[in-house]
């Protein structure tokens, strides 16, 4: 029988509370940054209260750019030091910022200069290093917490170089060596080899609880738009509500059972018949990246540029003559949309031909530094580009990402999304610093948890297409109409990218060689990965591009013969 007592329901657990109160105090520091964008000691802040929420990545990143604040105000020459002198000056008397009361940092104040003591410096400059000790502890404890362990050592390093004898970084420097050595299966005397350390991990994958941009994908405004999009590109579907398997963070007993637990996703239906080898859809998309460095490409849509002769299409970009488009169309695409954000900036060498372990981040990388460019030219907030706005990025809610610190708590959460400081923070603000870009005033549009937002929709959805030379993936795409049409592998259709993303009906399917071809009213049921490959090597693949492993009836009934083989 339900209980008639309002506070069954109705009242918060303590966890609740605290919970909201530090959102509300984040809040009012990211508006206190919008009033002062080069206030190194709000970013600290804002940083402790990322780290009381238990978002240790988007501490790593408030603390970096209060790490760069603090160069700014140590360096008259460098371009912002004027504002963030003056904002710094407004704290330089007593009492200190709290965010500064750490440990006994304040009282080594006057000695914190490579250990010589700065006596007699301007108050200001005291406080700047001082800060700058705070930023390396809150880099290094953070990072280490994401598991990105070379980047948390370099910066611990850097941090004992200001202040030897910090006991606060020495204690973090000992977590990390002991971190270290559970990774690198070490005895407790044998020496580490800090660049074997790995620098990439995983953090929280979700719809932020300030992300105001994240719209309601299956209201009746979300769907009619994105079906007027949709009329010229598959004037035979329409995007609707499907229901999907949930899926599942490992292995589990499930693959048997006749019903397993489903979500709502937006999806592509037909509309009427599609014959087999029938195009299903074709768009074509700005949202590409391509890692080769003077790759014979199209700079706007991927494709291969057609071979040089005398009646070849290909059109040179006047101000940058090294960025070239397979045809005026691709010019004039890229001019309107993202071209001069970036045109003679010097942003092409980044992240181009990487190491092959760097491969599939430095794609998603320029794919981000894309949406960055179309964003600033269009004057439109990143998340806000229709591009990827309507795009699930495959969240997991806020509750089942938080830690729960209590004593009965169980094992914390798997968190999802890849994360590393170099493809996360660093190489995303030195992309916008080459487009002439203010990162601290345009801070709103360019925060980690917008760059972490945009990742998330990247991963899963984005398509590569790998190189003849040597099989690496070497351009990728994000097509928001192509990723609608769901996973599956048993999928209705086969795909192509030259320019164009086409879809089309499948001769056959892959399970039982079944007759190809989609009725109307059935869902298009794409494929993201090999479908080839067997059903252990696609879960896991899911695992680590959708968050968790597929669960379509060919993955359920595969594994459960095999499990039942065993």
């Amino acid at each position: 029988m339900e209980s008639s007592s309002p506070s069954a329901t109705s009242v918060p657990d303590e966890r609740e509370v605290q919970r909201a109160a530090l959102v509300n105090h984040r809040q009012r520091l990211t508006d206190a940054l919008a009033l002062a964008p080069y206030d190194l000691i709000l970013y600290l802040e804002r940083a402790v209260v990322y780290s009381d929420l238990a978002y240790p990545d988007l501490a790593a990143g408030d603390a970096y750019r209060a790490l760069l604040l603090t160069d700014e105000v140590l360096n008259e020459g460098f371009e912002y030091h004027e504002q963030a002198k003056e904002s710094l000056e407004a704290h330089s008397t007593e009492p200190y910022p709290k965010v500064l009361d750490h440990g006994v940092l304040l009282a080594n104040m006057n000695t914190t200069a490579d250990g010589e003591g700065v006596d007699g410096s301007e108050p200001y400059r005291q406080l700047a290093t001082t800060a700058s000790v705070r930023c390396f502890q809150i880099l290094s404890l953070s990072l280490l917490l994401c598991g990105c362990l070379a980047s948390a050592s370099d910066f611990v390093q850097k941090g004992l170089k200001i202040l030897p004898g910090n006991k606060e970084l020495l204690e973090i420097k000992g977590y990390i060596e002991q971190v270290a050595r559970r990774r690198l299966r070490l005895k407790p005397d044998e020496p580490i080899d800090f660049h074997d350390l790995p620098d990439t991990g995983a953090v929280r994958r979700e719809i932020y609880p300030w992300n105001t941009y994240e719209p309601d994908r299956f209201s009746e405004e979300s769907l009619s738009f994105l079906n007027g999009q949709l009329e010229t590109m598959a004037p035979k579907c329409a995007v609707k509500v499907s229901c999907l398997p949930v899926l599942l963070e490992g292995e589990s007993n499930t693959d048997e059972y006749e019903i397993i637990p489903t979500c709502n996703q937006l999806g592509l239906f037909a509309k009427e018949d599609i014959a087999p080898g029938e195009a299903v859809l074709k768009e074509y998309s700005l949202l590409t990246a391509n890692n080769r460095h003077k790759e014979s490409t199209c700079d706007a849509c991927g494709t291969e540029l057609p071979p040089l002769k005398v009646q070849a299409t290909a059109v040179n970009c006047p101000e940058c003559y090294d960025t070239v488009f397979c045809d005026e169309f691709c010019f004039s695409q890229a001019q309107e949309q993202y071209h001069p954000a970036v045109c003679d900036k010097d942003v092409d060498s980044i992240a181009k031909d990487p190491d092959a372990k760097d491969v599939a981040e430095s794609l998603y990388l320029l794919l981000l530094a894309r949406l960055l460019a179309m964003s600033n030219h269009q004057e439109v907030h990143p998340l806000a580009l229709k591009e990827i706005k309507y795009i699930w990025g495959d969240f997991v809610p806020t509750q089942l990402n938080d830690i729960d610190l209590s004593v009965n708590a169980g094992p914390p959460p798997e968190w999802t999304l890849p994360f590393s400081f170099k493809y996360n923070i660093e190489i995303p603000l030195h992309v916008l610093e080459k487009m002439d870009i203010d990162i601290f005033e345009t801070l709103p549009q360019h925060d980690l948890w917008v760059f972490n937002t945009a990742y998330s929709k990247f991963r899963g959805t984005a398509s590569a297409r790998k190189g003849l030379r040597d099989g690496r993936p070497e351009v990728a795409a994000v097509h928001p109409f192509w990723c609608l049409a769901n996973h599956d592998c048993d999928p209705n259709v086969t795909w192509e990218w030259g320019g164009r993303m086409t879809l089309f009906a499948r001769e056959t399917r892959v399970v039982g060689n079944r007759p190809g071809g989609i009725k109307a009213g059935e869902e298009i049921l794409n494929h993201y990965c090999d479908v080839d490959l067997p059903v252990k090597d696609r879960r896991e693949w899911a695992q680590g591009a959708l968050g968790g492993w597929c669960m379509c009836k060919r993955c359920r009934d595969e594994a459960a013969a095999t499990n039942g083989s065993d």
